[in-house]
């Protein structure tokens, strides 16, 4: 019987050479793979992100919001952007390929911060403005009267819609960059200039950067019948033919990542990492790309990488 992880696979890289291939992707994920629907389990993860990046920007400026912030590859519920709204920032952009967010979508987001601020639980994550809570809340009330582009202004969030490698943002002019397990799906041809360009944005006074990177089989969190190193046994031509470009997978490790970063000469100010399950690891006959390394630093799965 063919895995579920193959079929995957193949579903979208047929999809990748379509017209329209992300809204078809998002029809797919929604009514077949069931990907789309924000979980409980997603929706804290990513509050931890918040909380995280909010907490290495207050290390470096000692202010608990930064007044201007980017996103890369929000994706399809912006939790983080609203949640640096609800911590206080004052403009926040989000830049992405494509548009996927909606009001269906933002509403879910909205009521959920809601919902957990009313259990008592946001504040274990950041300080909120009640201020701000309390617009949220007008949001969530009257957002069917409104467009989106009038719900997203009362947030203080700007979709960039446009190439990070070339942003239409001045120099020196963001105080904390940040990602969401993006730069996985970003090989280093397009990840390089983009890290160039945050470089030049960001503010040289105070600015962060801050990362997250989960460096795991993206197929496995779909089909439990292979472990998160199951890409690691391809080679790169093999890789290729697999891949998509709707999803796509680097399958860089920390040591790669932590390369482009000296190479472009962006210091690694804090740095923590997931170990990763050596044992699972070695049930997979590795690719000699990775066969050559330290085997504990081809395991770490997850890492968080901050810069200023």
């Amino acid at each position: 019987m063919v895995k579920k992880w193959i079929l995957k696979a193949v579903v979208q890289k047929t999809i990748s050479f379509m017209p329209f291939n992300h809204r078809i992707n998002y029809f797919f994920q929604k009514y077949v793979t069931k990907g789309v629907y924000l979980s409980e389990e997603y929706f804290y993860d990513r509050l931890g992100h918040a909380r995280d990046h909010l907490n290495a920007y207050t290390r470096r400026s000692n202010e608990a919001a930064p007044n201007t912030c980017l996103e890369i590859g929000t994706g399809w519920y912006p939790i983080v952007p609203i949640s640096f709204f609800l911590a206080g920032a004052d403009r926040i952009y989000s830049v992405d390929i494509s548009f996927l967010t909606s009001k269906n979508r933002l509403l879910t987001t909205l009521i959920m911060l809601e919902a957990c601020y009313s259990k008592g639980l946001l504040s274990y994550y950041y300080q909120v403005d009640p201020d701000r809570m309390q617009k949220v809340k007008e949001l969530i009330a009257n957002i069917k009267t409104m467009t989106l582009e009038e719900v997203l202004e009362e947030l203080h969030i700007l979709y960039l819609i446009e190439d990070a490698r070339k942003l239409s943002l001045k120099d020196d002019s963001i105080d904390l960059i940040n990602s969401n397990n993006t730069f996985e799906h970003i090989y280093p041809k397009t990840l390089i200039p983009i890290l160039k360009e945050f470089k030049r944005i960001v503010k040289k006074q105070g600015g962060v950067m801050s990362h997250f990177i989960d460096m795991s089989d993206h197929f496995a969190h779909f089909d439990k019948t292979i472990n998160i190193y199951n890409f690691l046994q391809y080679s790169d031509i093999e890789w290729m033919s697999i891949d998509n470009s709707i999803q796509p997978q680097n399958r860089l490790r920390l040591y790669d990542y932590k390369k482009i970063y000296a190479d472009l000469n962006i210091p690694i100010n804090q740095e923590t990492y997931r170990a990763g399950d050596l044992e699972a690891l070695q049930t997979i006959e590795l690719d000699l790309k990775f066969s050559t390394h330290d085997l504990n630093e081809v395991a770490i799965s997850h890492c968080h990488l901050v810069s200023y």
